[in-house]
């Protein structure tokens, strides 16, 4: 009757290259129900004190008595476990186990005493490795066979000494179910290790959301702050000048920087929930909120992009703009869109400031390129940025994204 027998997660690990049969960590491992063993043990071990003769405690009796004793001891070692026995004396046990289960055939006069040479078989096939059990099952069917051919004599009937050559049987039903019991731990190890990396792929997808809520919340917080802190800043310098009206203008450009800043936490919140997003009408939206109207150029063939790749080119954008707003104050932008056979680029542009730069304006973070090139690597494209060295557009800065199809 099978069971399911725990294994405790402390257990002091098994010699190398023995059959312990048990899994390793706390999952429990089918066996044969310990009570069922416990009784075959004891019915053969009562058996052979009731039917084997002569037992005594002088001459044949003796011996025959010691004999019984040393291989009821021998099955009862059945029960050690494994982990505890190492293989070469499992070996040694098993040995002297078979040449005196055949030696007490030998002396007995009748009984039961040819039990002990089957249990002990069946036990070697469990115990041992197939080749050695196989050998030590062998030896046994030959001693117990010789032992009775001896005994009886050849004139007797030879399917009585014929049977001893069938004592070493057992061992194929032991290797059968040792064969099972390993079959049965490794497939929960397979399980066990499934289980972890399924653990380990979920806690890597946690930290990946993370890091790009992490991403996104930069990008608006401090894409938003920065420039109501570049307006108010400016205000607080127009305060001391007494113009009035280009203190109101400042106030004016920090409470449209507010509700840019509202819309960029929808955006953003609905980047979070995944949401399929237009690529170009929200970079014109985008555009348009910031003072850019009619700058992007779309070329080539529309087509709907994963929304992990609108939400990343979308937020790469957002944080160029900033960039430009903070370092380059009133350069014109171009934003070009550029839908290729095998890629898409995203290409921001803009022209060195024509209005005064604020003071604080080299003092980001520093995340924000090092979080748009985390955002490419990981739609696994590739991200440039710097100024132009050549052509119609040499002397501005421009951010470019490449997103293979």
């Amino acid at each position: 009757m099978p069971y399911l027998r725990p294994v405790p997660a402390d257990q002091s690990a098994p010699p190398a290259g023995a059959d312990t049969g048990q899994a390793t960590g706390e999952r429990p491992v089918p066996e044969q129900d310990p009570r069922v063993q416990w009784a075959a043990t004891l019915a053969v071990i009562i058996a052979g004190a009731l039917t084997i003769r002569p037992m005594g405690l002088s001459g044949q009796g003796l011996a025959v008595a010691v004999l019984f004793v040393v291989n009821a001891a021998s099955l009862l070692a059945r029960r050690l476990p494994e982990h505890r026995v190492p293989p070469r004396l499992a070996l040694v046990w098993l040995t002297l186990g078979v040449f005196a289960a055949a030696a007490l055939i030998g002396v007995s006069s009748s009984g039961t005493s040819y039990l002990f040479a089957f249990f002990l078989a069946g036990h070697i096939g469990y115990r041992l490795e197939t080749r050695p059990a196989l050998v030590l099952a062998g030896l046994c069917s030959l001693l117990c066979g010789a032992v009775l051919y001896l005994s009886l004599g050849p004139e007797q009937d030879p399917l009585a000494w014929t049977f001893g050559l069938a004592t070493g049987i057992p061992v194929l039903i032991g290797i059968v179910n040792r064969t099972q019991r390993r079959a049965v731990r490794a497939a929960i190890e397979a399980a066990g290790s499934a289980e972890r990396a399924a653990r380990a792929e979920a806690r890597t997808a946690v930290l990946t959301e993370r890091g790009r809520i992490a991403r996104d919340v930069h990008d608006v917080l401090a894409h938003s702050l920065a420039g109501i802190n570049m307006q108010l800043e400016l205000a607080d310098a127009l305060i001391d000048t007494g113009d009035l009206n280009k203190v109101r203008e400042a106030h004016e450009k920090a409470h449209d920087l507010v509700k840019e800043s509202l819309r960029q936490a929808q955006w953003t919140v609905h980047a979070l929930r995944e949401d399929t997003l237009s690529l170009p009408q929200s970079l014109a939206a985008m555009l348009a909120s910031s003072g850019h109207r009619d700058a992007l150029t779309v070329t080539g063939t529309e087509r709907r992009l994963p929304a992990k790749v609108v939400q990343n080119l979308l937020r790469i954008a957002q944080e160029a703009l900033t960039n430009a707003a903070r370092h380059a104050p009133g350069g014109a932008v171009d934003v070009e869109l550029t839908f290729a056979a095998a890629s898409t680029t995203l290409r921001i542009r803009n022209r060195p400031a024509t209005g005064e730069v604020g003071a604080g304006a080299g003092a980001g973070s520093g995340m924000g390129l090092i979080g748009m090139r985390e955002r490419v690597a990981l739609l696994g494209g590739t991200l440039t940025a710097g100024p132009v060295a050549e052509g119609p557009h040499q002397g501005d800065w421009q951010v470019e994204a490449v997103i293979p199809q």
